[in-house]
């Protein structure tokens, strides 16, 4: 079993800057909002970054409970989910069984939307980069739950902490009404303390500001 070192936000955080995972500056988000930083884990696109990501996710995982399968949705999860299930095998002697689902059911072979580890009757959690709206996460819940899952909870690699179209976040909406635990490797206070120790003052003013407007 190798022993790398341990996730860290702020590693992980310079990490996603040199790959321009994370980037400060003004970005139109889907929302209409203009948001002073964007977080892109798609590009987390080489073995040494997915790999940290992985570990990331491990390390949480193992302080979880009730971790019978972990799931990637399709596309972005799925790499997350094996490289996942590696890092848990490797650095936590944990073999935990992983799938995926597709975009459209495969109408020959073995057929369906799920690949990999049988689901029915077992404590799923789920990976991905963000929640946004939280509609990708529901569609998926609504698939494994078909099968006969149980969702044990998901994990993030960011959370933005800021409002969906209510009071609450996304991840608050989906925590609310999924009445399942969500959590996140990295937040946006972790961004912005990271900034203050970096002595980034404009960025860190323009973080506040946003968080100020939108932020839960």
């Amino acid at each position: 079993m190798t022993t790398p070192v341990s996730f860290h936000p702020q590693a992980f955080i310079e990490l996603a800057l040199s790959r321009g995972v994370l980037k400060f500056g003004e970005f139109t988000l889907k929302s209409g909002r203009v948001s002073p930083y964007f977080f892109n884990a798609g590009l987390l696109n080489d073995g040494e970054a997915l790999s940290l990501l992985a570990q990331g996710y491990a390390d949480k995982l193992t302080q979880c409970e009730n971790v019978d399968v972990i799931f990637g949705p399709a596309y972005k999860g799925i790499p997350f989910v094996a490289a996942t299930a590696v890092a848990l095998s490797q650095t936590h002697n944990k073999s935990v069984p992983w799938g995926f689902n597709r975009k459209e059911a495969k109408d020959h072979g073995e057929g369906g939307v799920l690949v990999g580890a049988a689901v029915e009757g077992k404590k799923v959690w789920i990976i991905d980069d963000v929640i946004t709206a939280g509609t990708a996460i529901r569609e998926v819940v609504t698939i494994l739950k078909n099968a006969g899952a149980t969702i044990a909870g998901v994990l993030v690699a960011l959370d933005r902490q800021e409002r969906g179209q209510g009071e609450l976040s996304a991840i608050q909406e989906v925590q609310k009404e999924l009445e399942i635990p969500v959590h996140a490797l990295i937040t946006m206070k972790d961004l912005m303390d990271y900034l203050e120790a970096k002595g980034e003052s404009e960025a860190l003013a323009k973080m506040e500001a946003y968080r100020m407007k939108y932020g839960i």
